[in-house]
């Protein structure tokens, strides 16, 4: 074999070092995931350019160097086919900057076509040159001759198109993004000077690496939490996507950890180092999401795992193993993916949606009452952002029930209970066990308690016009709503724009957890009892209760949660005990309301039990506002 001789200063170690960093990009995409996105696509084409473009190099100056060729033919053949890759590369590039600044249509259309016909152009008279050897020309080893600088016109053609683009529509891009595609730039341009400055040829493909790296990790780099392994939730709507572009199924496993749902909060070690065993031994081409501080999801490609259910078996029974060691509490949903849900992408809407509906340490296997459910949700919360939208204090959709109180000091219904319900189009009553959760996680509530505030107080009104006798109207208020600046101008307006007295109507509050909320509930009842307004605390007995927290606001009324009445008939001992504690109420001027009377015997046992005012089925279910009339009193007229 003939020793090679390189010429024009030519060696393949440029092209050689190309090749090895595209491998190693292509290694590193494997490795870790990459949101398979168009702008992807176009990296992933410039990466196996630039390759096939250095050993088209190579081969080319291979075969330039050797002395007993039979036909130039194949010189010509690479060296075209390198400077096409090359264009091919910018031309790729272009499209690349165009996707990722998200240019409209038509400034799209101009440039694409600009570029394609550039394209088109600059290869078209490379070839011709070749072919009439007007340009490029082969005599013999060492007898190169080149009259023209097509590729040098054709590189500038598409740089002035990357940097016009750049600079046009900088501000699509974040700036330090920017910065770094600019910087690689002008490295990789200096670096073909100096090659043309020491008449160099060996580093061209090279200049086009330093682009790709850039974009590698300023874009397309998705790094793990290398604590449990995992991606973000950003990249995971982006596999949904691929899936479901490439009509691909894939198996999911939730994993939520309430405990360690909240800000600042991380998984221990322990459960770390048992989410990373279980990304990596159960499934082949596993992804790990973290959607949340206590949530992560896997995703396997079905195909990949044919055997998909017994994979799932067999992670349920690793999960058993380890939650015999810590007992945290859990909620895991697994399944295969649902069309009607990937078309959507509403994954994790859809997961927080069954969440919301199963217990504590249940695995639950999705089907399709679940996808029926949750679009009943949706559509929920569609109607609650509409309804918030319009801010209409009169929206139909909107209705107010009441359940009367039975008040023992003057044997008469004379207060009541104001409830929420919503009347939908399409899907008729909706409760609000059903719909104030939603309402408070997207901050829909506030809006929703001013509507039944002002029915209330518009009912209230004209019952006092035609002489009925009304003490007052309880609203319910989520404590949520006690951290808007304008919660008490708000209410107050809607009092004073309906025209009735103000200690008309009571706020039922829950006790709050938190901190900061108490000292905000403390401030904010403290500012409505200014105006007559009365305070009920609702639900005591249930969860968390803090007398010590309790005897700091200023309630006027106590209700006592049905589970209450339920416990004082289960033994004397509790009987006394909540006795006592509705005693301890009353002789500190608190009234004592209990809620979930049902029959006669819970009635005499909150009699005997200091009960100031009674509520439940036994007095009546919730009515519509409109029908309290059937149960409050006229005033007598004097003859």
């Amino acid at each position: 074999m003939p020793e090679v001789v390189f010429i024009n200063n030519y060696t393949p170690v440029g092209d050689i070092i190309s090749i090895c960093l595209c491998w190693v990009v292509i290694v590193l995409i494997q490795a870790s995931y990459v949101s398979k996105k168009k702008s992807f696509m176009l990296f992933s084409g410039m990466v196996f350019l630039v390759m096939f473009a250095s050993f088209s190099d190579i081969i080319y100056h291979y075969l330039l160097a050797r002395e007993n060729l039979v036909s130039y033919t194949p010189i010509y053949i690479f060296r075209f086919t390198f400077h096409a890759f090359l264009f091919a590369i910018l031309f790729l590039y272009i499209c690349y900057i165009v996707e990722v600044q998200q240019l409209e249509i038509n400034k799209r259309k101009i440039i694409m076509v600009l570029s394609l016909i550039g394209f088109l152009i600059v290869n078209a008279a490379d070839l011709i040159s070749i072919i009439n050897g007007s340009g490029f020309r082969v005599n013999g080893v060492n007898n190169v001759y080149e009259h023209g600088q097509i590729f040098m016109y054709g590189y500038i053609f598409f740089v002035a198109i990357i940097i016009y683009l750049m600079i046009r529509y900088r501000k699509r891009l974040y700036a330090q993004v920017m910065a770094g595609f600019y910087g690689t730039m002008i490295i990789s341009f200096l670096v073909l000077f100096l090659q043309g400055r020491f008449s160099q040829s060996s580093f061209t493909t090279i200049t086009f690496v330093f682009p790709i790296i850039s974009m590698l990790y300023l874009i397309h780099s998705n790094p793990y939490d290398l604590s449990i392994g995992a991606v973000s939730i950003n990249a995971f709507e982006d596999l949904v996507k691929y899936y479901y572009k490439r009509n691909r199924e894939f198996v999911l496993m939730s994993l939520y950890l309430g405990e360690f749902d909240h800000e600042g909060l991380h998984f221990p070690e322990e459960i770390r180092s048992s989410i990373r065993k279980f990304t990596s031994s159960f499934f082949r081409g596993a992804v790990l999401f973290q959607i949340s501080n206590g949530h992560v999801v896997l995703i396997a490609d079905v195909k990949r795992n044919p055997d998909y259910e017994n994979r799932m078996n067999q992670i349920i029974n690793a999960f058993h193993a380890e939650y015999a060691k810590y007992h945290y509490d859990y909620k895991i949903v697994m399944g295969k993916s649902i069309e009607e849900i990937s078309n959507r992408n509403e994954y994790v809407s859809f997961i927080n949606h069954i969440h919301r509906n199963i217990n504590d340490n249940v695995i639950h296997f999705i089907e399709y009452d679940d996808v029926t459910s949750f679009n009943k949700q949706k559509y929920i919360i569609d109607e609650i952002s509409d309804i918030y939208r319009r801010h209409d204090l009169n929206d139909q959709r909107v209705e107010v029930y009441c359940q009367p109180v039975y008040n023992l000091t003057t044997g008469k219904y004379d207060t009541a209970e104001a409830l929420m319900r919503l009347n939908l189009p399409e899907v008729g009553m909706v409760f609000p066990d059903q719909f104030i959760p939603l309402a408070e996680d997207f901050g829909y509530i506030h809006v929703l308690t001013l509507i039944i505030l002002n029915k209330t107080c518009r009912t209230i009104r004209k019952m006092i016009v035609e002489g009925y006798m009304v003490k007052r109207i309880s609203v319910n208020i989520s404590a949520i709503e006690l951290r808007e600046d304008c919660f008490c101008d708000d209410v107050s307006k809607v009092i004073k724009e309906s025209g009735i007295p103000d200690e008309k109507v009571a706020i039922e509050l829950t006790e709050s957890q938190n901190e900061n909320d108490f000292l905000i509930m403390k401030d904010k009842i403290n500012e409505l009892k200014e105006h007559g307004i009365l305070f009920y605390l609702d639900d005591f007995g249930t969860g968390y209760s803090n007398l010590e927290r309790i005897m700091e606001l200023p309630f006027d009324i106590i209700k006592f949660d049905r589970s209450l009445v339920l416990a004082s008939g289960s033994n004397p001992k509790s009987e006394r005990m909540v006795g006592s504690l509705a005693n301890m109420f009353s002789e500190m001027d608190y009234s004592v309301l209990y809620e979930g009377v049902e029959n006669d015997l819970d009635e005499k046992k909150c009699i005997d039990m200091y009960a100031k005012y009674l509520q439940g089925y036994k007095y009546s279910r919730p009515i519509p506002i409109e029908r309290l009339t059937e149960f409050f009193e006229k005033r007598e007229v004097n003859g």
